[in-house]
């Protein structure tokens, strides 16, 4: 019984990638090649092939915001792909009609191409002339579509000369949506899908891709593209043989990554990210005497003919094959593998400058922006780490702390496997492991040392930016620097110590049993007052001790603090918003009694625990006032006022913005010094 094959059902099952969304113009495009070379056998002959680009005819605007009424680059619907070649013969329509043909299969054909043309496009027309048998010039012309399949027209010979032209018509939304859009795009997509012809002993023939007025020349291209040959190697992997085809491409913004290209049927069919694979090996190269340049690799084997599925868009090999037991077939790992070492050789000289310029970048950034990442340098340089020279900071700080936290997961484990080990007998290397474990800790330490100091010079730097006044003469608000010094609206139990930066007013402020920002008084857990007042902070602390850190009490509270923030050289310090008599008020109304732990816990009224009392405030005119009718000293540098309210038991401090920045320089001076940061 004969088995029949339904065209809509296989177009349905063959696969087309919406990230390969031109594979059926590309596809067209290499019929014509192996028309043209076939043409009378002649090796001499180059041929023409003509490429065009159809667009709706209707433009479409740019209505967005930017662009009101600006003309968009119109929708493509179709293409036309005309050659010089051998024509549509009797050989090749026979083929044609029939699926999963072998009559073109020594040239690595399989059959899809014009089933991906039906499952991008709505109809396809062709007409070709063609020599028969006879030697007399022949015309045939069909339509072919999933509905109507091969529809045969009337043959006639409509040109003097053999050769085709196919008509893509109807292009799908869904991948036109993901097709280059402009004409360069398109040139770019076919040299680099066909660079193999290009590259072959003849050549290819004279492509041209037209788009309305504009046109391009894929041999023009293919000059700006390639600067040149390096070399054909041939590398064996379990037997089978790989030709390795290497080139200097031309830097520019389309060619800035090493690429590895897998081959079949002398198409690309993968193309491979290499940066990162070898050390060294990232963008530009240096090719001393040939300049700077991109490297590229086009692989093409027998097995690799053999290995690619029918769409062409994948390979049906293994990624990786577990253990090497009885498996003759490489797998992409094993060819990836040899490919790269191959590489590594014919790249040597490059390569080898390429990594001292990495190095380089990698220290000066350390040495000048990541100091917390030099206790560990060593242990990442030897995990490998390279990079490209014009590598952007924020990039280079993702792999470095990439490389830190593999570290520090490796030293966990380590040192779980160690103490693993007490108590039982040590093996012989037991020292060592655990000298170098503790090592690794040390350097670990050191770095997260130097990532907290790193981290309050980023926080000063950040503060004295805030208190400069913009181009407009404005300064920003006090929330802006609020939130740099603590959260806003937040509770300690809402943030860490670690979270806040008190450390930049006192560095005893870091350490506190409970702290408020914002919020009402009435709204604070260590506090039953009914006042809507807010002052910015509100802290009960322990100097080296913190009361209340833990779930243990430690009653009478040694201290409170209350810090008030004003805006940047604001001038309303009058005697109603007097932030020294703000502050005071807090302090009554917290000793006023009824205040709780954070936890809830009652605390009894007292008036002992002595209070501090901080203004983070510019001195204008009327601040001055202020603080000298609270009977308040100036500072040596005269960048604050100082004193002791003897009825409130509060010591009074008025800091102004230079002064707060330089004073936290000052008492981190020697820590900046030791890590090379600027003071």
């Amino acid at each position: 019984m004969a088995l029949t094959t339904s065209l809509a059902g296989r177009v349905r099952n063959t696969s087309l990638p919406k990230s390969h969304a031109l594979l059926p113009l590309l596809e067209a495009i290499v019929n014509s090649i192996q028309a043209i070379d076939a043409q009378n056998g002649n090796s001499d002959y180059r041929g023409r092939i003509s490429v065009s680009v159809h667009r709706n005819a209707q433009p479409e605007f740019d209505l967005g915001q930017g662009g009101l009424g600006r003309s968009l680059l119109e929708p493509i619907v179709g293409f036309s792909v005309e050659d010089d070649g051998v024509g549509f013969t009797s050989q090749n329509m026979k083929s044609f009609e029939t699926l999963d043909s072998d009559y073109k299969a020594s040239l690595g054909c399989r059959g899809v191409g014009r089933l991906l043309w039906l499952k991008a496009f709505d109809k396809i027309s062709v007409q070709s002339t063609y020599t028969d048998e006879e030697g007399r010039l022949t015309g045939r012309n069909f339509n072919f579509s999933v509905e109507g399949e091969v529809e045969h027209e009337v043959d006639s010979a409509s040109r003097t000369q053999t050769g085709t032209a196919v008509s893509l018509r109807g292009f799908k939304r869904s991948f036109q949506q993901h097709a280059p859009k402009g004409i360069e795009a398109i040139a770019r997509e076919v040299l680099e899908h066909c660079i193999w012809y290009f590259l072959r002993p003849g050549g290819a023939p004279i492509v041209t891709i037209s788009d309305e007025d504009e046109s391009i020349l894929l041999s023009d291209l293919m000059d700006e593209f390639v600067a040149s040959e390096m070399s054909t190697t041939t590398i064996e992997v379990k037997g089978h043989k790989f030709d390795m085809l290497s080139l200097r491409l031309r830097t520019s913004t389309r060619n800035s990554v090493p690429r590895l290209h897998w081959c079949a049927a002398s198409r690309v069919v993968v193309e491979e990210n290499l940066s990162g694979k070898l050390p060294g090996l990232h963008g530009k190269l240096n090719g001393q005497e040939s300049g700077e340049f991109v490297y590229a690799c086009y692989l093409t084997s027998a097995f690799l003919d053999n290995h690619v599925r029918s769409d062409r868009t994948a390979f049906d090999i293994s990624d990786h094959i577990a253990g090497e037991l009885l498996v003759d077939e490489p797998s992409l790992d094993d060819i990836r593998d040899h490919v790269l070492q191959e590489v590594a050789r014919i790249l040597e000289h490059p390569l080898k400058d390429s990594r001292e310029q990495s190095k380089q970048r990698i220290h000066d950034f350390v040495s000048n922006r990541a100091p917390r990442y030099r206790p560990v340098l060593a242990k990442i340089e030897a995990r490998g780490i390279t990079v490209e020279p014009s590598v952007k900071d924020s990039d280079l700080e993702v792999q470095l702390h990439r490389h830190l936290q593999k570290i520090e997961a490796e030293a966990l484990t380590q040192g779980q496997q160690i103490f693993a080990e007490t108590g039982s007998e040590p093996s012989e290397d037991y020292s060592l492991r655990l000298k170098e474990y503790l090592d690794t800790v040390s350097e670990m330490n050191q770095s997260d040392m130097a990532a907290y100091v790193a981290r309050r010079r980023t926080v000063l730097d950040l503060l004295s930016r805030l208190i400069r006044a913009d181009k407009e003469g404005k300064y920003s608000r006090e929330d802006a620097i609020h939130s740099l010094i603590v959260p806003m609206r937040t509770e300690s139990n809402e943030v860490s110590s670690e979270g806040s930066n008190l450390w930049i007013i006192d560095e005893r402020l870091a350490f506190h049993d409970y702290l408020a920002s914002d919020k009402t008084l009435k709204s604070m857990p260590i506090t039953n007052s009914d006042s809507a007042k807010e002052p910015d902070i509100v802290a009960t602390r322990l100097t080296g001790s913190p009361v209340l850190a833990a779930e243990g009490l430690k009653l009478p509270l040694p201290s409170i603090v209350v810090v008030e923030i004003k805006r940047p050289m604001r001038k309303d310090a009058t005697e109603e918003k007097n932030p020294i008599q703000q502050c005071l008020d807090y302090v009554k109304r917290i000793r006023a009694g009824g205040v709780l732990t954070a936890t809830g816990r009652l605390i009894p009224p007292t008036h002992e625990p002595p209070a501090f009392c901080y203004i983070i405030a510019d001195l204008t005119d009327k601040m001055i006032e202020r603080c000298e009718v609270s009977n308040l000293r100036p500072t040596h540098d005269g960048l604050g006022y100082f004193g002791f309210n003897d009825a409130a038991k509060a010591y009074i401090e008025v800091i102004s913005f230079d002064g707060l920045v330089n004073g936290a320089t000052e008492r981190n001076r020697a820590f900046f010094d030791k890590l090379g940061l600027p003071t």
